[in-house]
């Protein structure tokens, strides 16, 4: 019964944990950043629409495998932190659509591509 009670509290420790805000836009700039060095585990994607179930575009994550290889195939590319992306490429917030804010990449290239990113995962300050 004990090791049942552990698991049911490490399952719900670790799913607060995978929601929790890991971005912030900047209210003036509109800047969207993610500072490296969190001391928490995530895993965060941008979708083609405001929509979980819609290609994933780029991905925010602490764990290597997603990063390295770009495991999950984002074309956008796949992150620890925005420190870790192209010194000139940049995301910005356009908007808030229901439970998700349209984002704006930018690439070092000039390429832009819109992306939407789930609402719990970032906060505006």
């Amino acid at each position: 019964m004990k090791k049942i009670l552990s698991i049911g509290l490490l399952l719900s420790i670790t799913s607060v944990a995978m929601s929790q805000v890991i971005g912030t836009v900047e209210k003036k700039t509109k800047e969207f950043y993610i500072k490296s060095n969190q001391n928490k585990e995530y895993r965060v994607f941008g979708y083609a629409y405001p929509n979980v179930a819609s290609q994933k575009l780029i991905c925010f994550s602490s764990y290597a495998g997603d990063v390295t290889a770009n495991a999950n195939g984002c074309p956008l590319g796949a992150y620890y932190d925005t420190g870790r992306m192209k010194i000139t490429d940049k995301i910005t917030y356009i908007a808030t659509l229901g439970n998700f804010g349209k984002m704006l990449f930018t690439s070092s290239s000039g390429k832009k591509a819109i992306f939407y990113l789930p609402k719990s995962s970032f906060v505006i300050k």
